[in-house]
């Protein structure tokens, strides 16, 4: 089955949601309505059967057709990743949950204008199809034999971006790194056995509620308690995993695929160094709540790193809820124009760019091999040495793109840096962003009718 979801620049997003779907398009619409009953063949006494709201959120329903529909949808995608999935009552809770975190989230992102037009959604989709190496209707076909309807996976997608973009905004905009945390990092892994291993974990997560009561975190240790004897009596951790943890993975088996060290949260670095492959934590409390882990596997990540690189400089106009693509694009000719008519590329860069490069005159360094988004890195490959690219569109915008030299370096030292960097950065990001999810949802009204059968 290909990976159907986002490539790798929204991992982070899938990481707090998974596989959540946005039912705001079929809340919009409703439900298909029943048809008129015949007066000669259907008594006026007859009960219609009507779609039942279960939960409001501020002031939106949230219904049992919208639980239903991703219900099938997520059963599917268990069935192909050979996930057992839970009894039916937790995994109606589960989903209910991801479709309440969501939809306030949707709540946020249109509240505050953000916005993805349908150019930006059916761009992702192509390169998400490409990096399936299928065609656009094998891979239309795809997404429906997932059990997905297209229309709804278009929704999908232009909510994930919503989201990355709202992470972008209250997250990623304040979490920096410094040297000197690259420093103690490396130094870390040089002292410590095991420091140039990766690891692949899977784990549970029983959330706490922020300002819960002595009783809640006492109900949710309960529940942490009983996953992990679940566990070590001999159930499947990911079945475990998908009727147990609050964790947006749950439903694929709480698989975190590979982490370096510094890429774990931190209530996991020490415990995961002493398991080895197939062995399970005890539990971990993090500010989050209770953590259960399993090493899957490990390998070595410590190899010499020889790589040409290229020395560059570009121009970016973004695409957002402010510039629409056609001004963008018309801003980013209208610098071309006076690039070929001989003004200086990182002039114009300084005056018009909107990247951080701007006052540098666009200039990116030397870039590796992975360091740009692919359309970017096709596009300066193929360019000489001198040559302004044409337009150039990426997730970000429209770039013109200027390659200055090339060289072949060994960079492990300064690619190692750059990981650790990555890494720091990515943990500091992912526990952020998850802080801020969970604060943004403790502060929506939500009210539970599931009860009111």
């Amino acid at each position: 089955m290909p990976n159907l979801r986002l490539p790798a620049r929204f991992v982070a997003w899938i990481a707090v949601l998974a596989t959540a779907v946005s039912a705001s398009a079929a809340l919009a619409q409703g439900p298909p309505p029943a048809p008129a009953p015949a007066r000669g063949n259907v008594s006026l006494d007859q009960p219609v059967l009507l779609d039942r709201v279960i939960a409001i959120v501020n002031d939106e329903a949230l219904t049992q057709f919208d639980v239903n529909q991703q219900k099938r949808v997520v059963l599917e995608q268990m069935k192909a990743q050979k996930v057992t999935p839970p009894a039916p009552d937790v995994l109606e809770k589960q989903l209910l949950d991801r479709l309440i975190t969501e939809r306030v989230l949707m709540q946020v992102a249109k509240e505050t204008g953000v916005r993805v037009d349908d150019t930006q959604v059916e761009r992702t989709i192509a390169r998400i199809a490409q990096d399936n190496k299928l065609s656009a209707g094998d891979f239309r076909k795809a997404v429906e034999q997932e059990g997905m309807p297209f229309s709804k996976y278009r929704e999908d997608v232009r909510n994930e971006i919503m989201v990355q973009r709202l992470r972008d905004r209250e997250v990623e905009g304040r979490v920096s790194v410094s040297d000197a945390e690259v420093d103690h990092f490396l130094a870390t892994v040089a002292s410590q056995a095991g420091g140039d291993v990766e690891y692949r974990l899977s784990h549970v997560l029983v959330l706490v509620p922020e300002q819960a009561s002595p009783d809640q975190i006492e109900a949710r240790l309960r529940r942490a308690e009983e996953a992990l004897r679940q566990i070590r009596a001999g159930a499947d951790f990911g079945q475990v995993a998908a009727g147990f943890s609050d964790a947006p993975d749950a439903l694929q088996g709480g698989t975190l695929g590979w982490r370096a060290p510094a890429r774990l949260p931190t209530v996991f670095a020490d415990p995961v160094r002493g398991l080895k492959p197939g062995e399970v934590s005890g539990l971990l409390r993090s500010a989050s709540g209770f953590h259960i882990v399993k090493l899957l596997e490990s390998r070595s990540r410590n190899a010499p790193t020889v790589v040409e690189q290229t020395r560059a400089r570009h121009i970016l106009v973004k695409v957002n809820e402010v510039t629409s693509e056609q001004d963008a694009k018309t801003r980013i000719e209208r610098i071309k124009d006076r690039i070929d008519l001989g003004a200086k590329f990182d002039e114009q860069a300084k005056l018009g760019s909107e990247d951080g490069s701007a006052v540098k005159g666009g200039d990116l360094g030397w870039v590796s091999p992975g360091d740009t988004v692919p359309e970017f890195e096709q596009a300066m490959k193929g360019l000489t040495i001198g040559d302004v690219s044409p337009l150039v569109r990426t997730s970000f915008g429209w770039h013109l793109i200027q390659v200055q030299e090339r060289r072949t370096q060994d960079v492990t030292a300064e690619r190692q840096r750059d990981q650790a960097r990555m890494a720091l950065r990515q943990r500091k990001s992912d526990e952020a962003f998850q802080d801020w999810v969970r604060q943004t949802r403790d502060r929506a009204y939500v009210e539970i009718k599931i009860d009111e059968r």
